[in-house]
């Protein structure tokens, strides 16, 4: 039996997408509390995310013409990353799976694009954050090459999204 390979590209979002991205969001809210995650995503700030797509960081993963996952990128993360910051990293946020692509492993389709993406742009890590102890996600970003690097306290959250003041921040890293 021959396997069915989906084919997906990875684009950057654009203004037509906000709607989109805003119900993936929702979808991952929605999903956290049903889970009984740690920390529940909040609601995002609509002018953010449309900073992030005219600057061109925040990305969509297409399948069969639907936006099957969603994320933002950053160069720079000091409030989270304090010290490591200083390291030239890409920095991987709010990453958002549509309901019925759960468990199509999206993660290490953003990992497979972003590792070249990242040394492209010149960078030595690749990064992200998740918040409170989460264990099945902090293995699952293990099983797709993160190292785990510890559970840390936030020492400055202002600016931050709300969720960032009721938990500890846990640090992920692939040195590219």
């Amino acid at each position: 039996m021959r396997k069915l390979v989906l084919k997906y590209s990875i684009e950057q979002s654009t203004l037509e997408d906000l709607n989109e991205i805003f119900n993936r969001y929702v979808d991952a809210a929605t999903f956290q509390r049903k889970k009984g995650t740690v920390v529940v995503w909040p609601d995002f700030n609509r002018t953010l995310v449309e900073k992030e797509i005219l600057e061109g960081k925040q990305w969509k993963l297409m399948q069969n013409n639907t936006i099957c996952c969603v994320w933002a990128i950053a160069f720079s993360d000091p409030q989270i990353w304090e010290e490591r910051d200083k390291d030239p990293s890409i920095y991987i946020h709010r990453i958002a799976t549509h309901p019925e692509a759960r468990g199509q492993q999206m993660v290490r389709k953003i990992v497979d694009w972003a590792i070249p993406f990242g040394k492209e742009k010149k960078k030595t890590h690749l990064r992200l954050d998740t918040l409170g102890n989460n264990t099945r996600l902090i293995e699952y970003y293990q099983s797709v090459g993160f190292n785990f690097l510890g559970m840390f306290p936030m020492k400055n959250t202002e600016g931050l999204p709300d969720h960032y003041h009721t938990a500890p921040v846990c640090l992920f890293e692939i040195k590219l």
